[in-house]
Parts: structure tokens; C-alpha cells; sequence
């Protein structure tokens, strides 16, 4: 079986990968309007029970736990705070280690938060959130241009 292993599946912000990340998370959002109409009058009653849905809306958020490291020699705690202390949008990318495929992910996003975990006699670790800023040039389902 060729499952996809994890470790596999790498997040850049900014210039570089996001350096001793233990996971990240990838979340495609939509927003739906909903359509109640009244049945046909050759239809049953039940037939109008059943909502329509619209997408209003689309969204990608991403989050990214790591470790803080001391020697960390790619996007770290550092990194990746003072990206968001200059309060403008980053490039990010999600792509597969090693890969010489394009990324299934590209854009502007938006650091939304980022947040630091010391706890006493265990690993220091931090939490970042992201938010599109507009629509990205890669995202699953968008058709290539040329």
C-alpha cells in the first residue's frame, strides 16, 4: 500500500520550511446559503423537506505546530514571529518532501495568531494560524492558467 506518510507533506512561510514542525493542519472552509422552496404542485409535499445549498464563499486556513530549537536552521519560533510582527502577508506553500511536483498549495496568507508553550521540565513549542488573503494560485480544484 502507498499510504502517504506525514513527514512527507512539508509547509514553507516566507523563504524557508518550517523547521522541527511536529504536524500541520490544512482546512478548506466554505460558506453555504441555504434555499427552502415550495414543491411543485404535481410533487409531494415531502419533495419540498429537502434544502438546497449554495457556496458563497471559499476559505483556507492553516495551522502549524513546531518545537522551538535552539540551532533551528530553517523557519522557526523566530522566523515565523517576526514575519508576523511586520503585519503584511506571507507566501506559503504545502508540498511534498522531495518531490519535483509543483505544490498543492500556494498563495498570500495571513499570520492570524501565533502562540508559544513553555512548559516547566518539558519542550518549548509554538502554534501558528494562517488565513488566505485572497485567492491563491494553487488550491485543490483550481485549474491551471497558462
Amino acid at each position: 500500500m502507498s499510504y502517504i506518510n506525514g513527514s512527507d507533506l512539508l509547509l514553507k512561510i516566507g523563504e524557508a520550511a518550517v523547521g522541527h514542525c511536529t504536524t500541520h493542519t490544512l482546512t478548506f472552509n466554505s460558506e453555504t446559503k441555504e434555499r427552502a422552496v415550495k414543491p411543485e404542485a404535481t410533487k409531494a409535499k415531502s419533495s419540498g423537506l429537502w434544502k438546497g445549498k449554495g457556496v458563497t464563499a471559499l476559505s483556507i486556513s492553516v495551522s502549524a505546530e513546531g518545537l522551538r530549537f535552539y540551532e533551528e536552521t530553517e523557519g522557526g519560533f523566530e522566523e515565523i514571529s517576526a514575519l508576523w510582527g511586520k503585519g503584511q502577508s506571507v507566501d506559503l506553500e504545502a508540498f511534498e518532501r522531495g518531490g519535483d511536483e509543483a505544490p498543492y498549495l500556494k498563495g498570500k496568507f495571513v499570520i492570524t495568531s501565533i502562540e508559544e508553550t513553555s512548559p516547566a521540565q518539558d519542550d518549548a513549542t509554538y502554534t501558528v494560524n494562517l488565513e488566505n488573503d485572497g485567492e491563491p494560485e494553487v488550491y485543490p480544484g483550481k485549474t491551471p492558467t497558462a
